[in-house]
């Protein structure tokens, strides 16, 4: 065979050398395109290495720390406390119905709801047959015990000078006595419709009978209910009665709590009242009953508490919350409430920094809140760095962080 030329043997190995860089190419492409050649493996070496980055950390901008406020985190007295929501009614152990002694008529009202009344002042006047009676019999009285006392005047001087008998002598005497009775008994009568003894001295002079019974209040009190009207007859213990005065010095406050919350509770504990008409107050009480049974129907267990009321503000129904601490106060690491993140699988997340421009967020599991602060049990130790404010803002930026690296 003759000898190829110098030409075909170049040609020879240039296609045998573009062969071998086409098989190293597809080589390299199949395999990621990671070492696509000795020029792309050497820029690889000489790139350097892309930052770690945390699906949980955010690093922001000296611009962006103005949103965020970082303070350590400190210990706080946490109080374990139970709540519940009652309503305000009157002390009614404080509560006295005022009936008439004696049935009549009612002629005048002298007080209305909402008054506030004094021990003895007069609500309300009654025509009073009972009275009337009472009253006609002291004066009788009076005047068969005026009768017998002149007449044993006279029969003492008709005695000493033996112009009467011993026997007519000592009838006259029992005769004075027996009227006497009779007229300190009907006084004692007339007393019990409330009059004073100046008005009964009146009734004997004037020998004339008033049948108006005057109901007078006994103890100093608010008027809370009138059932009474001018011609109304009324009778002793017949309901409803016509006024009712209650001491509102004090309030009760009715409370429904869970059956299983009613072991926290006990008669004496210390009760702290908060009413939304007085934003801001805090009334203290006490529990002073204890109910002996569960509603079937709710499971709740009722609580009553009286609560001071010194200025006379509370009204009765006026919804009212109250807190009661049942066991000494925890002492555990306490953020800020917008520290405090509510992620949206329900999981309660907080923010920690280090450098107070990195941050790292955790789930941290929490226990109380009392006094803008809510009590961290875990996720988060005493004096760590931890955003105080802004922590919704920072994951806000780690969402939108999340989004962009997605694309």
């Amino acid at each position: 065979m003759a000898p190829r030329p110098p030409n075909s043997r170049l040609s020879a190995a240039v296609a045998a050398a573009l062969f071998a860089v086409v098989g190293v190419v597809y080589w390299s492409w199949h395999s990621g395109g990671s070492n696509s050649g000795l020029g792309a493996t050497t820029a690889n070496a000489d790139a350097p290495n892309p930052p770690a980055h945390s699906d949980d950390s955010v690093d922001l901008s000296d611009t962006q720390l103005d949103a965020v406020k970082v303070e350590p985190v400190e210990e706080r007295d946490f109080p374990i406390e139970k709540d519940a929501i009652g309503s305000i009614d009157f002390n009614q152990n404080l509560s006295v119905q005022v009936f008439t002694p004696y049935q009549g008529r009612i002629i005048a009202l002298f007080a209305e709801v909402g008054d506030d009344v004094k021990k003895g002042q007069t609500l309300f006047t009654i025509d009073s047959p009972d009275l009337l009676q009472a009253e006609s019999t002291l004066i009788a009285a009076a005047g068969v015990m005026d009768l017998t006392t002149r007449n044993l005047a006279r029969l003492k001087e008709l005695y000493a000078t033996r112009a009467v008998s011993q026997r007519d002598f000592d009838q006259g005497t029992s005769d004075q006595q027996t009227a006497e009775g009779n007229l300190r008994a009907a006084r004692d009568a007339v007393r019990l419709f409330g009059k004073t003894d100046d008005e009964i001295d009146k009734i004997v002079t004037d020998r004339k009978a008033d049948p108006t019974l005057v109901v007078k209040s006994s103890i100093d009190g608010r008027i809370t209910a009138r059932n009474a009207a001018p011609g109304l007859f009324v009778q002793p213990g017949n309901a409803p009665a016509p006024f009712t005065v209650t001491d509102i010095s004090t309030m009760w406050m009715l409370a429904n709590v869970a059956e299983t919350d009613s072991p926290a509770f006990r008669v004496g504990q210390p009760v702290q009242v908060t009413l939304d008409a007085f934003s801001g107050r805090v009334f203290d009480g006490t529990i002073t009953t204890i109910g002996a049974s569960v509603d079937p129907n709710t499971r709740r267990v009722l609580v009553r508490s009286e609560v001071k009321d010194p200025q006379h503000e509370l009204r009765a129904g006026m919804f009212a919350n109250f807190t009661i601490r049942v066991a000494s106060p925890e002492r555990s690491p306490a953020i800020p409430i917008d520290g405090v993140v509510r992620e949206g699988d329900g999981t309660m997340t907080a923010w920690v920094t280090a450098d107070r421009r990195h941050f790292s967020r955790r789930v941290v599991k929490l226990g109380e809140q009392h006094a803008g602060y809510w009590q961290v049990l875990s996720g988060v130790k005493a004096g760590e760095l931890a955003a105080t404010e802004g922590a919704l803002f920072l994951s806000n930026q780690l969402a939108i962080a999340s989004t962009e690296g997605g694309k």
